[in-house]
C-alpha cells in the first residue's frame, strides 16, 4: 500500500535521524518544513520534502492537504493502562483532606486496585483496556508502554501481562495495532499478607514472578516504585538486578514525594527512564546530567494529586534529556490523553510548545528504546501521525485545553 500527501501546509518533527536524545538547546528546536509532500509505503515514511521539490510519487492514494499540518504521532512512555475498576471515592476522600499517603495507609490506593482485579477473568480485563488503547489512540497515542502492578499476586500479575501480549498481537477493537512495550510492575505495593514480612514478598517477586514472566515472554522492562512506606532504594537495586539476569531492563517510579537517593543508583544500575521526579534535590539533578537515562515527567498525575509539577526546565537547562507521558490509572491520574498532558507541561510547567511537543515525541520514544522507529518524521520510521487542519502552529494544541484538535490520526499508514 503506497500513500501520497501534498500540498501538506506545515510538516512538523522532521529529522534525518533521532539516535541520540534531544537535550538543552536541542529541545527548543522543532525542524518542519512548509508547503510539504509526504510518501508512504507499506506503512513507513518513504520520502518527504518540499513541494517545489516535488516530483511524481507511484502512489496508490492521493491526498490533497492543503490547510492541513502533520506531525508524527504522540508516544506514551509510563501508563498503568490495565485496571479492574476505578476509584471515584479516593477521588472524594481527597477533596474532602486525605492524602494519597493517608488513602494508602487505611487499605486503599494501589491495594484497592488490586483487590477489584484479583476478582476480574483475564477476558474481561482485555475487554476493559481494549477500549481504553482505543480512546487513547483516537487522542493521538500510537505507540504506547502497558505496566502490570496492580495484581501483587503471581497469579494476578500474570494476568495483567498476558492482557497486554494479547493487546499488543491484537491492537484496538479495530484492528489497529499500535506498537506496545510491556513493564513488569510487581514491586508497586507490599501486599496487606505481607505488611510484616517484605523480604518474603520480595522474595515472591524474584523466585516465582520473574521465572514464569521470563518463560512465557510477559515483558520487555521491570519496574519498581522507590519511596517512603513502598520500596527502598536497596530493594529496588535488589529487583532491578534480578529483573536484569531475565533481560528486563528498568524503568523506575522514583522521587515522586520524597527524594532517597534512588536516582542515583538508578542510573549506575542503568536505568532506561526515572519516572515521576516531583521532587528533585541536587544530587538529583547531578546523577542524570549527562546520563543515557530519560526523566519522564507526568504533569498530569501533578494535576490530579495537587502536587508541585517536575522542575523540567531546570532538568533541560542541565542536560537532562526529558520526556514527557500520561501516568493513565485509576487512581492518580485517570486519563490518558496527552493532548492535556501537552496543556499542562505547557501552561503549569512552563514548557514552550517546542520542547513539550519534543518531549512527547522523540525523547518518549527514547524513553522505550523506540527512537528508530517511532517519534519523529524520518525516512524508514512508521507512519504513526497526526494530521490537524487549519492550525497556525504546534502551539494550537496545548492552547486549546481540554480539547482534541487533532482531525485525523494514521497508524501504519492507514487511517484509523
Amino acid at each position: 500500500m503506497s500513500t501520497l500527501f501534498t500540498n501538506i501546509k506545515e510538516l512538523i518533527q522532521v529529522r534525518k535521524h533521532t539516535k541520540m536524545p534531544l537535550r538543552g538547546k536541542q529541545m527548543d528546536e522543532l525542524p518542519s518544513i512548509e508547503n510539504a509532500y509526504l510518501w508512504i509505503e507499506d506503512g513507513l515514511i518513504k520520502d518527504y520534502g518540499g513541494m517545489d521539490e516535488f516530483h511524481p510519487h507511484p502512489a496508490e492514494e492521493v491526498y490533497d492537504c492543503t490547510g492541513k499540518t502533520i506531525t508524527p504521532g504522540y508516544v506514551d512512555s509510563h501508563t498503568h493502562l490495565i485496571f479492574a475498576a476505578t476509584r471515584e471515592k479516593e477521588f472524594e476522600d481527597r477533596i474532602h483532606g486525605l492524602t494519597y499517603e493517608e488513602i494508602a495507609a487505611r487499605g486503599g490506593g494501589i491495594l484497592n486496585s488490586a483487590a477489584a482485579l484479583e476478582k476480574m477473568t483475564e477476558d474481561q480485563l482485555f475487554e476493559q483496556a481494549r477500549l481504553r488503547l482505543d480512546k487513547i489512540v483516537a487522542q493521538g497515542t500510537t505507540a504506547v508502554e502497558i505496566k502490570s502492578g496492580y495484581g501483587l499476586s503471581v497469579e494476578s500479575e500474570l494476568k495483567i501481562l498476558r492482557v497486554a501480549s494479547r493487546l499488543r498481537e491484537s491492537g484496538t477493537t479495530t484492528n489497529h495495532i499500535i506498537p506496545i512495550k510491556i513493564t513488569f510492575l510487581g514491586a508497586h505495593a507490599f501486599p496487606k499478607k505481607y505488611k510484616n514480612d517484605r523480604e518474603a514478598y520480595i522474595k515472591l517477586i524474584i523466585h516465582k514472578m520473574l521465572p514464569k514472566i521470563a518463560e512465557e515472554k510477559l515483558a520487555d522492562y521491570i519496574d519498581v516504585f522507590c519511596e517512603t512506606n513502598y520500596f527502598t532504594v536497596e530493594e529496588m537495586l535488589r529487583i532491578v538486578e534480578a529483573g536484569s539476569a531475565y533481560g528486563l531492563k528498568a524503568k523506575v517510579h522514583v522521587n515522586q514525594f520524597t527524594s532517597l537517593g534512588a536516582i542515583d543508583a538508578a542510573v549506575k544500575a542503568g536505568s532506561v527512564s526515572v519516572d515521576h521526579l516531583e521532587v528533585m534535590e541536587t544530587a538529583d539533578f547531578t546523577a542524570l546530567s549527562g546520563s543515557k537515562t530519560i526523566a519522564t515527567a507526568l504533569p498530569s498525575c501533578s494535576f490530579f494529586l495537587g502536587l508541585d509539577y517536575a522542575p523540567v526546565n531546570k532538568m533541560i537547562d542541565q542536560d537532562i534529556a526529558v520526556a514527557l507521558a500520561s501516568d493513565y490509572n485509576p487512581g492518580s491520574t485517570p486519563s490518558g490523553n496527552l493532548n492535556f498532558v501537552f496543556s499542562l507541561a505547557c501552561i503549569k510547567m512552563k514548557l514552550t510548545p517546542q520542547r513539550a511537543f519534543n518531549a512527547l515525541t522523540v525523547n518518549a520514544a527514547h524513553a522505550l528504546e523506540m527512537q528508530d522507529e517511532l517519534g519523529s518524521i524520518t525516512k524508514g520510521k512508521k507512519a504513526n501521525l497526526l494530521i490537524f487542519n487549519n492550525i497556525d502552529s504546534i502551539a494550537a494544541v496545548p492552547y486549546n485545553f481540554g480539547q482534541v484538535v487533532i482531525d485525523q490520526v494514521v497508524v501504519d499508514g492507514v487511517f484509523i
